[in-house]
């Protein structure tokens, strides 16, 4: 683990419009794709978090400012949360991108910096939490690029890139590999 004190949120509160159901829930190898995320940072993170849901495995967050804000109100929440409990930083991650980078801190730090392609997946500095409040105020497009070119966020072809779930054909296929997961 860095030097730097992480805060992991798993970006769990998508309507699943593509996928037709809760797809935190489904499984792949016997465990939930929500289990799988939040595995996936507290294996890199100080502490893990879940933004958007009622229950989950670990500690969970209201979206902030408020409900409805696609990914961006789960970053502002844990940014926040990060921000009142000393954390320096905090990496996002979407419920199905479980399969990261084994130093996914590493290749995104320094903060503020994204996945090449997967804005969603990012390490971002709590003092960038001003800056979203302020974007998230503003009749403007709220989106994880706007964001990311507001505070100056690099993008950063990782190393391995994470699955994406969006339909249930994509979960079929990746059930059917399910034994390297």
């Amino acid at each position: 683990m860095s030097g730097l004190r992480v805060l992991g949120v798993v970006l769990a509160g998508g309507q699943a419009r593509r996928f037709g159901s809760d797809k935190a829930l489904v499984e792949i190898g016997g465990r939930s794709l929500l289990d799988r995320a939040v595995m996936a940072l507290t294996r890199q993170c100080h502490a893990v978090v879940v933004a958007g849901r009622d229950h989950a495995p670990a500690p969970v967050l209201a979206d902030h400012p408020r409900a409805g804000l696609g990914p961006l109100g789960g970053v502002c929440a844990a940014l926040h949360y990060g921000a009142r409990h000393g954390f320096d930083a905090v990496l996002s991650l979407p419920v199905d991108g479980f399969a990261v980078p084994a130093d996914l801190v590493g290749e995104l730090s320094p903060a503020p910096a994204y996945a090449l392609g997967a804005p969603v997946i990012g390490l971002w500095p709590v003092s960038a939490r001003a800056m979203l409040d302020g974007l998230l105020g503003e009749a403007c497009v709220h989106s994880m690029r706007a964001f990311a070119a507001r505070i100056g966020a690099r993008a950063v072809a990782l190393s391995r890139q994470p699955h994406n779930i969006n339909t249930p054909a994509d979960w079929a296929a990746l059930k059917d590999h399910a034994h390297g997961l």
